[in-house]
């Protein structure tokens, strides 16, 4: 299937190869071994995979014993994996670099020898155990992989114009035709159901069997928890307690996080690390409240104020519904059709985080709780920056909205009180694209064009 992250790699190899390392990083099984080496197989005139999850003792040893005399090393490896390795013209892939840091600090040499050229993958490459005693190489660059965004989830349908036609009614403000457009909301549903993990789009694209494709889903959450277990050490009860309370969390009406409902007494700095490991394994997207809409919404974050989305909502949906045997065909059903009684609300804010995420805005909400001003009180889902700051009207306020009644109270409060901040608002909802009142109404298919 085809990925965005191979045009980075193409021009990381242009610019920067042989000067750097690249390190892909992202959740398990979302695709990171699979882009190396199919970058590996279309750029390099051979590669050499090493994959320190399988790799030997023997190929280990020889990041330890042959750092100092570099021919040996490279013939050795050559000769292991039986392949020919060309001045400028190999790429070797160091993947799940985390469980071998010995050779993640090796880059450094790699690098500076400039015979080969070299990718490395990994996740939780953030944490002490997998940065301990080596020194983290500044000949490495770093890009994340993400869950499959709704562009790629079409290219995988085969849907190759329908992201073109969407693009281009943003852009000129106009709606799509009435047919486009539901066929834009049936393909948009189907990556909400479905989400942007390669083995579960790879399975629905094949047998567009939901059974199959949520065992897949199953799979992967069940190997998230064995990770937990495995790696986050004394956080691990914790850890699987955030995991396991986020459905609950975003069911919420505000969807904010709350630390107390994971203990009676729980404090936020006494789960601080535990919610640094889900985001370094990124499993998790965190938004944080800002208390001032202007730029430099980071800098008026409150982080005690916080929404925990998983990073992929197809894993949210076989997360939320984990009674055994609950997600059903007809549940899945319900979903493309619009027909979910309850818990849509959150799926959809999820995808919607899922979504900004994936064109790299970072996620902030706006909260308001003033007990004696009405006016003052608001609840805003996320805020986004203009790409090009100016004096004022900086900060696009957006409201997601899963059904088509709703009100917008929170909405007009804000574009009152903040009126020299407010670039443009947005509502995404399921109808079509119009403009009333100053509002700019968009699809959601068209979230991922915000602030282009």
């Amino acid at each position: 299937m085809k990925r965005k992250i191979l045009d980075k790699m193409l021009a990381w190899k242009k610019e920067w190869a042989g000067r750097t390392a690249l390190l892909i990083e992202g959740m398990r099984r979302v695709g990171k071994s699979y882009s190396a080496e199919e970058f590996a197989k279309a750029e390099y005139k051979s590669y050499i995979l090493i994959d320190f999850q399988q790799a030997p003792d023997e190929v280990k040893g020889l990041f330890n014993d042959y750092l100092d005399d570099l021919d040996s090393l490279f013939l050795y490896l050559s000769t292991y994996y039986n392949t020919e390795l060309y001045v400028g013209e190999s790429l070797i892939i160091f993947d799940e670099v985390q469980l071998f840091p010995r050779a993640r600090s090796a880059i450094k040499y790699l690098v500076a020898d400039g015979r080969y050229h070299y990718v490395e993958t990994g996740f939780l490459m953030g944490i002490k155990e997998n940065t301990k005693d080596i020194l983290i190489p500044s000949e490495e660059r770093s890009i994340e992989l993400l869950p499959m965004d709704f562009e790629e989830f079409l290219w995988a349908l085969g849907e190759n114009s329908m992201m073109g036609l969407i693009k281009s009614s943003y852009e000129s403000r106009k709606p799509l035709p009435d047919a486009l457009h539901r066929k834009a909301m049936d393909l948009f549903r189907q990556y909400l159901a479905i989400g942007g993990m390669p083995q579960a789009v790879k399975e629905y694209v094949e047998t567009r069997n939901f059974t199959r494709v949520d065992l897949i889903k199953r799979d992967i959450l069940a190997l998230y928890r064995r990770d937990i277990t495995k790696y986050a050490g004394r956080a691990a009860s914790k850890v699987t307690s955030i995991f396991d309370a986020i459905p609950p969390e975003l069911q919420r009406h505000e969807r904010r996080f709350s630390i107390s409902s994971l203990n009676e007494g729980a404090r936020s700095r006494d789960y601080e690390d535990a919610f640094f490991w889900l985001v370094d394994a990124k499993i998790v997207n965190v938004a944080f409240a800002s208390t001032e809409p202007t730029i430099g919404l980071n800098l008026n974050r409150d982080k005690s104020m916080f929404k925990c989305y998983m990073s992929d909502t197809g894993l949210l949906i076989s997360h939320a519904f984990n009674e055994e045997r609950i997600i059903s065909e007809e549940l899945y059903k319900k979903i493309l059709f619009d027909k979910l009684e309850m818990n849509l609300g959150m799926i959809v804010e999820n995808i919607v985080a899922q979504m900004l995420v994936a064109s790299a805005h970072k996620l902030f909400f706006f909260s308001s709780s003033s007990r004696t001003d009405a006016e003052s009180r608001m609840e805003i889902d996320f805020l986004i920056a203009k790409s090009r700051i100016t004096n004022r009207h900086n900060i696009s306020p957006i409201e997601v909205k899963s059904g088509k009644n709703y009100t917008l109270s929170s909405l007009k409060k804000f574009m009152s009180k903040y009126r020299e901040q407010t670039f443009i608002p947005y509502v995404l909802h399921p109808g079509m694209m119009k403009e009333e009142d100053g509002i700019v109404f968009l699809p959601l298919y068209m979230t991922s064009l915000l602030g282009s």
